[in-house]
């Protein structure tokens, strides 16, 4: 520029744009383009880029390379710039290579790069740019991989994969596979295979071109788990680089993996807020229905009109508050997206352009929704949760303003090593209560949304054909919990309604029996394997596949209450896999710890489960004999679970399901009340402990007391 003369021509053409008309942009941005195609390149850079090009290959035959932009601004590494230069593909001759270096040099001036910079309040020039010449790699295989979560920043790997050359998943043309690889202990936690069609491959004039995928090659997994823990570990090494999140360009040619491009993550926040302040929000205020699902991309929740856009289009249709929903996206977008208040993808995955651009920016979006753009219609009012991935239909009613139900924790709180739930029952309060310093909800009880929700028996519900209600009355209220909660684990209790709380409802007297004593009768598992109630329990399981899959609330997991035979389990089981939920390591099966026979069996019951939870009250009454509803009983000091019978039970229970690999919770109102009770279960090695929600902080005080003591015993022991 300096050579040329064409610096201060530029200066006058950037002190003239107006950021806030597409149309100044562009002809801001074509103007410049142009001065740079009518200079020449100076005659000794132009030397020394030839000579550089012509040592990358040896001596052998000069190959194909790509020519790409790497722009920041001085000592400024959080501002990502990503996809506003241009990169080059497949350049082949020295005259086709000075050509896409001195475009690259322009591309500093792209409109959607003139916008950014002024909305940032970067000075023009004061960004930098080099052009890059890597080697060409004809990709079989290739993505983009975060070292971090970048909706989360939990410490996970997110790696996108692809077939083709990378271009097609960077630009959001394609919907990646997802798989997410624990960093620290090596391991792939969950994968996502997408099915792609086509692919960017290098056709016979060195430009790209779409070729299909063979049939048999669409739906299945790109790359292989040994391929996908190899490249975490690449992605380890290179944070530990950097000293930071990095966001990472990879391909695949002949079994050989090349890392393109890192740079650091820039939308990563110390305090969980969105860079323009606003907290993430995990969930919606109130049930609605889904319309589209698709990977959420950026958290936060936001409504407003549609807006279908696609890259011919005048953006300036989309105005301040519109939903912006696109088949794929294009970083010239970026002047749009600013003024939307959401963006919903038809392709594309968590690092495509439009992702990585909308996490900074703060704005809620949603990618790879598949049919999204056939789906929603121009002035729809919708509602998009991108930490969930999904389109409501209609606008979240506002939040009500008033005194929390809940006081939250402050810097003070200890940290402790046994993990803290908290139980729930009323879903209205799910909000609130998320607010607790809790590993999640260690006991939801369904029966409050029967009562509350539905109030009506549910055989009599099926009798009436209204099964499909009953399923979305139960799944509209599990979820309202599980997305306050996302992504702490819910463990929701399927229902355990006695005859006579069951006879109480609306048609309950025509399926209900009369039982002389209900509390040790016709409950829980016992009523899910019978004939009579089996397809009421089975709704129970649809509710909850739809919480899970359609709604994508992958944080829910269930227990089984009143557990009495390993034949009511294995049953059970196979009508859970029937419906389509099976244990595997994003879904997890409790049961309850409440009967006699649950201790005495407890290496049998584990080898069918992932955990237990005491039930405290109904191991007590169970153990001692003594119904937990009299009063007589309860004054005489038999109904109290500090009995030592209790406590061996207890630790009969934790070391048997330790040794088989299984967890042990307590959901009962013991350790709520007695924290003497509290200590015990710490010295005991219970894992978990679930608590009533106004009782949390008090609690956690006591455990990280006890964790104390056993730790100043132990070095006492060791000092004698």
């Amino acid at each position: 520029m300096e050579n040329s003369n064409i610096g201060d021509r530029i200066k006058d053409l950037m002190a003239k744009v107006d950021a806030s008309s597409e149309a100044s942009l562009q002809d801001a941005s074509a103007k410049v383009r142009d001065l740079f195609e009518t200079v020449e390149i100076p005659a000794d850079l132009k030397e020394q880029i030839l000579a550089s090009h012509k040592a990358m290959f040896k001596g052998k035959k000069m190959g194909l390379v790509a020519v790409r932009s790497s722009a920041t601004a001085e000592d400024l590494p959080t501002a990502s710039f990503a996809g506003q230069q241009d990169t080059f593909l497949n350049v082949e001759s020295t005259e086709e290579l000075l050509d896409k270096v001195r475009k690259c040099w322009s591309s500093l001036f792209t409109p959607r790069a003139i916008y950014y910079r002024v909305t940032k309040g970067f000075e023009h020039s004061k960004v930098k740019l080099a052009v890059v010449v890597q080697k060409m790699i004809n990709s079989e295989i290739s993505g983009i991989m975060f070292t971090v979560d970048p909706s989360s920043e939990l410490p996970h790997i997110i790696i996108e994969a692809g077939y083709g050359l990378g271009e097609a998943l960077v630009g959001g043309k394609v919907t990646p596979d997802t798989y997410v690889v624990d960093k620290f202990h090596d391991k792939i936690l969950t994968k996502r295979i997408a099915k792609q069609s086509w692919k960017l491959v290098r056709g016979k004039d060195g430009e790209c071109e779409k070729a299909d995928v063979p049939e048999e090659m669409r739906n299945v997994q790109k790359m292989t788990d040994e391929q996908i823990l190899a490249l975490g570990e690449i992605g380890r090494n290179i944070e530990a680089h950097y000293d930071r999140p990095m966001d990472i360009e990879w391909c695949v040619e002949e079994r050989i993996m090349y890392i393109v491009q890192a740079r650091p993550v820039t939308t990563l926040s110390s305090n969980g807020a969105k860079p323009n302040g606003k907290a993430q929000d995990h969930g919606l205020a109130q049930s609605s229905k889904v319309i589209v699902k698709g990977l959420g991309a950026s958290p936060g929740v936001a409504g407003g009109p549609v807006r279908i856009v696609s890259e011919d289009m005048n953006l300036e249709v989309v105005k301040k508050g519109d939903v912006l929903v696109t088949a794929m996206t294009s970083p010239d977008m970026v002047p749009a997206m600013t003024r939307a208040a959401a963006i919903v993808t038809d392709e594309g995955g968590m690092t495509c352009h439009a992702a990585i651009v909308a996490r900074e920016l703060g704005i809620p979006c949603i990618v790879g929704a598949t049919s999204a753009t056939e789906l929603l219609k121009d002035d729809d009012k919708i509602t998009v949760d991108g930490g969930m991935g999904i389109v409501y239909e209609g606008l979240v009613a506002p939040k009500e303003e008033g005194k929390k139900a809940v006081v939250v924790a402050n810097a003070s709180t200890p940290v402790t090593g046994t993990k803290v739930y908290v139980n729930l029952a009323i879903p209205q309060k799910a909000e609130d209560v998320s607010k607790l310093p809790v590993s999640g909800v260690g006991l939801m009880r369904i029966e409050f949304l029967f009562t509350s929700y539905i109030q009506e028996h549910p055989c009599a519900l099926i009798e009436k054909g209204e099964s499909k209600f009953l399923v979305d009355k139960l799944a509209d209220g599990i979820a309202m919990v599980a997305k306050a909660f996302y992504p702490r684990p819910v463990i929701l209790r399927t229902s355990d309604f006695k005859t006579n709380e069951y006879r109480d409802m609306e048609g309950g007297e025509k399926f209900e029996p009369h039982e002389e004593n209900p509390m040790i009768g016709w409950r829980g598992c016992s009523r899910y394997v019978s004939d009579s109630y089996r397809e009421a329990f089975r709704l129970e399981l649809k509710a909850i596949k739809k919480v899970r899959e359609e709604m994508g609330l992958k944080n829910l997991h269930v227990m089984l209450p009143f557990v009495r035979t390993i034949d009511e389990v294995r049953k059970i089981t196979n009508m859970m896999k029937d419906v389509g939920l099976e244990r595997n390591r994003d879904f997890k099966l409790y049961l309850m710890a409440e009967i006699p026979c649950n201790i005495f069996m407890a290496e049998e019951f584990a080898e069918w489960c992932d955990g237990f939870s005491i039930g405290s009250n109904d191991l007590t009454q169970l153990t001692m004999g003594a119904d937990r509803d009299s009063d007589i009983l309860g004054k005489m000091g038999y109904f109290d679970e500090r009995n030592e019978a209790i406590k061996r039970a207890i630790n009969m229970l934790i070391e048997a399901a330790h040794r088989k690999g299984c967890t042990v919770g307590i959901c009962g109102q013991a350790p709520s009340v007695y924290p003497e009770f509290t200590e015990f279960l710490v010295k005991a090695g219970i894992d978990t402990i679930s608590l009533n929600p106004d009782t949390v902080l008090s609690t956690i005080n006591t455990i990280a007391s006890a964790e104390q003591r056993i730790l100043l015993e132990a070095a006492r022991r060791t000092l004698q």
